[in-house]
C-alpha cells in the first residue's frame, strides 16, 4: 500500500511538472502580445523549454549511480518551484527564456529519476504503470489550455506561472512526506556505471533515440504551434483553437493508460512502428481537413496516436532492461532524443518567420519521418533493431 501512495504522489508531481513544459504552449499567442515578441522568439522560448529537459538526462544519469532516485526528484521539484516563480517575475522575452530553460531543466531531470524509480517499484507491471504515470503528465497537456484561458480571465500571463509555483512547492512536499515513510525498491543500487551500461546497451538506445527523436521533433513543431496553426491555416478562432489544442491533448490521456498494457502484451517494436505510421498519416492529412468537426476529429487522432507512442517507447527500453543498466541506459536514451526533439519548435518558428507555410511545414515533416520510419522497419527485419536489451 505504501508503494502505492508514493505512487500517487508520484501521479501529482508529474501533473505540475508536464504543466511547466506545456503550459507556453497554449501562452504562444498572449505573450507574441504582451511581449510584443515575434513568432521565431518565442519558437526559441518554447524550443529552450525542450532543451532545458534534454540537458540534464545525461548528467541525471549519471547521478542516479551515486545518488537515490528520490533525492533527485525532490531536487527537481524544489528547482522547477524557483523556476516557475522567477518565470512569473520576468520583463521581458529574453528573462522568460532563461526561466523557461530553467523550468525544462527541471522537468527533463524528473523524467530519468522517476520513470525508473516507478518501473521498480512495480517490475511486474511496468507498462501499466509508465501508463497511468504518463496519464498524469497528459492531464496536464489537456488542462493546461484551459487553465491559461482561467488565468489570463483573472490577471495576465504571469498569474499562470505564481499559481503554478504554490502548485508545484505542495507536491514536492507531499512526495517528500511519502516517500520517507516507504520502503523504496533497491534494484538501482547496481547500476553504478553509466558508460559500462550503455556500451552493454548501445543498440536499444539507438533503436529508441530512431523511434523518438525524428517523430519528437515533428511533434514539439505541430503542437507548440497548433493554435497559431488553427487560427491561421484553418481560419478558427483562438479560443476555438485553444479547445481544439485541449482535444488533441485529451486524446492522450486513454492514449498512455491503454498504451502501456498493449506494449505489456504486444511485440514491442512491431507496435511502435505501426503507431509511428499511423502519426504521419494523420497529420498529412490534418493539411487536408477543413471545417471544425474534421478538424476536431483528426486533431484527436492524432493526439491518441502520437501520445500512445511514449509509453510504448519507454516499456520498450524499461520493461527490458536488466537493474545494472536501466537508469543509465535510459538516460542516454532519453538525452539523446529530448536533443533532437527540442529544435522542432524553433525551426517552425523560423520557417513560419520566413513565410513558409504551416501546411507544406507539415507535410515536407511527415515525409522525412515516413523515409526513417521505412529504414526503421527493414532494421528490424534485417535484425538490426533489437526486440529488447540484452541481459
Amino acid at each position: 500500500m505504501s508503494r502505492r501512495r508514493l505512487f500517487g504522489s508520484l501521479f501529482a508531481m508529474v501533473f505540475v511538472v508536464n504543466l511547466g513544459r506545456v503550459v507556453f504552449a497554449p501562452l504562444v499567442e498572449p505573450l507574441r502580445t504582451a511581449l510584443s515578441a515575434d513568432a521565431a522568439a518565442v519558437g526559441l522560448l518554447v524550443s529552450l523549454v525542450w532543451v532545458g529537459s534534454a540537458v540534464p538526462r545525461i548528467p541525471t544519469g549519471y547521478l542516479l549511480t551515486k545518488v537515490p532516485r528520490h533525492y533527485v526528484v525532490l531536487a527537481t521539484g524544489l528547482t522547477l518551484a524557483a523556476a516557475t516563480a522567477l518565470a512569473s517575475m520576468a520583463p521581458d522575452i529574453r528573462a522568460l527564456q532563461a526561466a523557461g530553460l530553467l523550468m525544462g531543466v527541471a522537468g527533463g531531470a524528473y523524467f530519468i529519476a522517476a520513470n525508473p524509480l516507478i518501473s521498480e517499484l512495480f517490475p511486474d507491471r511496468v507498462g501499466l504503470a509508465l501508463g497511468v504515470h504518463g496519464a498524469g503528465a497528459q492531464l496536464a497537456a489537456v488542462g493546461a489550455p484551459l487553465f491559461v484561458g482561467a488565468a489570463l480571465a483573472v490577471g495576465t500571463w504571469q498569474t499562470a506561472f505564481r499559481v503554478m509555483a504554490g502548485a508545484v512547492f505542495a507536491t514536492t512536499a507531499a512526495f517528500t512526506v511519502t516517500a520517507w515513510r516507504t520502503e523504496l525498491p533497491d534494484a538501482g543500487s547496481d547500476d553504478r556505471d553509466m558508460l559500462a551500461a550503455v556500451r552493454a546497451q548501445w543498440r536499444i538506445v539507438l533503436a529508441g533515440v530512431g523511434f523518438l527523436g525524428v517523430a519528437g521533433f515533428v511533434w514539439q513543431g505541430v503542437f507548440n504551434f497548433y493554435v497559431s496553426y488553427l487560427v491561421e491555416a484553418k481560419s478558427l478562432t483562438e479560443p476555438t483553437a485553444r479547445r481544439a489544442l485541449s482535444v488533441t491533448f485529451g486524446a492522450g490521456v486513454p492514449a498512455f493508460a491503454l498504451s502501456g498494457r498493449l506494449a505489456d502484451r504486444l511485440p514491442r517494436v512491431p507496435y511502435i512502428l505501426a503507431l509511428l505510421a499511423s502519426f504521419i498519416a494523420t497529420l498529412v492529412v490534418l493539411t487536408y481537413a477543413s471545417g471544425l468537426a474534421a478538424v476536431l476529429a483528426v486533431s484527436a487522432v492524432l493526439g491518441y496516436v502520437m501520445h500512445s507512442v511514449f509509453p510504448a517507447v519507454d516499456t520498450y527500453l524499461l520493461g527490458s532492461l536488466p537493474n545494472r543498466h536501466r537508469a543509465s541506459a535510459y538516460a542516454t536514451y532519453s538525452g539523446t532524443t529530448l536533443l533532437i526533439e527540442a529544435g522542432g519548435s524553433w525551426v517552425v518558428g523560423d520557417l513560419r518567420g520566413g513565410g513558409v507555410a504551416f501546411d507544406a511545414i507539415f507535410r515536407a515533416f511527415a515525409g522525412v519521418l515516413a523515409v526513417l520510419v521505412a529504414l526503421m522497419v527493414a532494421g528490424y527485419l534485417a535484425g538490426v533493431v533489437p526486440a529488447g536489451a540484452r541481459e
